[in-house]
């Protein structure tokens, strides 16, 4: 298993990336200014896409695991990469998602807690309605782990 930075192409990675974020003019809103990683275990599982947001947070953007490799700790693989290979350089990992009965389950497992939520983000950020296990995706819930080395 490996884990590395792709520089350049990010866009050859769309299909992942719209797996955690469906509309890809909102992708487009931090590919590029974003650090992207993919992890490679016989093939790419999961990516992730992290900003900084300042004041000492990185943000995770965007993070998926390929449908046939959910469920096998690709993800957190990545989450605690990020933590690590960033844990000099930022006090805080972040990530904004939708209240869904299987994101923020998965986030808190990560250690991370809630810390604050934007109203009607997805409502008013999408041009069609997004959901996640049956429920509608209206607020950003944001999630916050400390992560100072």
């Amino acid at each position: 298993m490996e884990i590395k930075e792709i520089k350049t192409n990010k866009k050859n990675y769309l299909d992942l990336l719209l797996l955690a974020d469906e509309q890809e003019d909102m992708i487009d809103r931090y590919l590029e200014k974003g650090r992207m990683f993919v992890l490679d275990d016989g093939g790419v599982k999961a990516e992730c896409v992290v900003t900084d947001e300042g004041d000492d947070v990185l943000e995770i953007k965007n993070i998926a695991t390929a449908p046939q490799s959910q469920g096998k700790g690709y993800g957190k693989k990545l989450i605690e990469f990020v933590a690590e290979y960033f844990k000099n350089d930022f006090c805080t990992l972040q990530v904004g998602t939708g209240d869904s009965p299987l994101t923020i389950p998965f986030y808190e497992k990560c250690g991370f807690k809630r810390h604050h939520s934007v109203k009607n983000f997805f409502t008013e950020n999408y041009d069609h309605p997004i959901f996640e296990a049956g429920v509608q995706l209206v607020d950003m819930i944001y999630l916050q782990r400390k992560i100072v080395g």
